[in-house]
């Protein structure tokens, strides 16, 4: 089943010119530098601290780590992370 649905996503994706991060809902992170970071089509914050950004993907999370972490904004789907950016880590699990 799971094939049959890559499969018609990719079709979705190619023949509809839809954006693939909108059908396959994939994360798009924008950055500026090292200081700001905004992020799409996550499902979740897990963890917030002063030095790490945790956020729950489709297949996985993302993990951000860095220094002096503020949240700009942060809606259902989207979050503004400003602060020292250091490293972008995506996990599978």
């Amino acid at each position: 089943m799971n094939k049959w649905k890559q499969r018609i996503e990719n079709i979705l994706t190619q023949h509809l010119e839809l954006p693939s991060d909108v059908i396959l809902e994939l994360p798009r992170i924008t950055t500026i530098g090292q200081i700001h970071a905004y992020i799409e089509n996550h499902k979740g914050l897990i963890l917030f601290s002063e030095s790490e950004l945790r956020l729950r993907m489709k297949d996985g999370y993302l993990r951000i780590t860095g220094e002096n972490f503020v949240l700009k904004m942060m809606l259902p789907e989207e979050i503004l992370l400003e602060g020292k950016i250091k490293e972008l880590a995506f996990i599978e699990g």
